[in-house]
């Protein structure tokens, strides 16, 4: 279980890490060394990093994201994951991240009307985590 829940961290921090970059304005959604299939178009999935929905207590979703799957990532192979209490600061954690992440998929729906892959899969990742703390037990 620590494996899996340190390479979805570390996936999740690889696209929230680019979200950040192009919320802040240091790279451009379509930089040309970005893989294609990852590649934001400027005006439909870039544009969301930019809604009012993008950000939580003033800032954007991913610097969020950056931090708790860094976390994730140093704390899995420590084997922080076996204190229980980690482990439930973590499970809340995960628990508002799909929640927030539930909320997210409906407005990127219904809302904004854009069907953003990597939005779609860092909501997947989350949920996956969740799943394996979940699993995995104190």
């Amino acid at each position: 279980m620590t494996v899996a829940v340190a390479g979805l961290a570390a996936a999740g921090l690889l696209i929230s890490s680019y979200f950040t970059a192009v919320a802040y304005r240091w790279m451009r959604p379509d930089a040309r060394w970005i893989p294609p299939f990852c590649r934001l178009g400027e005006a439909t999935c870039a544009s969301i990093v930019f809604t009012p929905a993008a950000r939580v207590f003033g800032v954007p979703n991913s610097l969020l994201g950056q931090i708790y799957y860094a976390t994730l990532l140093v704390g899995a192979p420590s084997g922080a994951l076996d204190d229980a209490r980690m482990r439930m600061a973590w499970l809340a954690a995960a628990l508002v991240t799909v929640g927030l992440g539930a909320y997210l998929t409906w407005s990127l729906l219904f809302v904004i009307r854009v069907a953003c892959a990597l939005c779609f899969a860092s909501h997947a990742i989350n949920a996956a985590i969740f799943a394996l703390l979940v699993v995995g037990g104190p």
